[in-house]
């Protein structure tokens, strides 16, 4: 049989499984039922030994799948961040750390443009249209950073050094 018998030319170990179930059933029934409680014993450590997932704060939200969200309510910001640990806090104000920065590149792209249509456009019709759009980015990165602050606060509370963590504003 060979080790060729077990592998298909892409080395696949379909064809290498269909030839262990083959060679159970050619087993006596006391080797195969050994056989068989070996390959759930493998099949229970491959999946024991896995690595596990965070499983969050107890209770709260997990900082890894945290959504950046301007509208959630400060209570319930506060709530999340009163059932974090240290890790899990540095997460969530990195996120929005990230994200404050994302919208405020967007307001420094938004302001060059309306220097520019300042001076070619006229009418002004389209740095009304710049000049509302850089007011909505603002009050979003506004309100960030609030929710960004809070959880930078509960940091400080613990003794966390959040000297990285600092929101610059545009």
């Amino acid at each position: 049989m060979g080790g060729q018998y077990y592998r298909n030319k892409a080395g696949c170990g379909r064809v290498a499984m269909l030839a262990l179930i083959e060679r159970a059933k050619e087993m006596r029934t006391g080797t195969r039922m050994r056989f068989l409680w070996l390959m759930v014993v493998c099949g229970l450590m491959v999946l024991g030994c896995s690595e596990k997932q965070d499983a969050g704060a107890p209770g709260g939200t997990p900082a890894g799948r945290l959504e950046v969200d301007e509208t959630k309510p400060l209570s319930e910001v506060k709530a999340e961040a009163e059932r974090m640990d240290a890790e899990q806090l540095k997460a969530a104000a990195l996120k929005y750390k990230q994200a404050i920065e994302a919208k405020s590149a967007e307001v420094e792209k938004i302001a060059k443009e309306l220097m520019q249509s300042m001076v070619a456009d006229s009418s002004g019709e389209e740095s009304k249209k710049l000049n509302a759009r850089m007011s909505e980015l603002n009050k979003s990165v506004e309100e960030l950073a609030k929710r960004a602050q809070v959880y930078i606060d509960k940091l400080k509370e613990k003794g966390v050094d959040v000297s990285d963590l600092e929101v610059s504003k545009p």
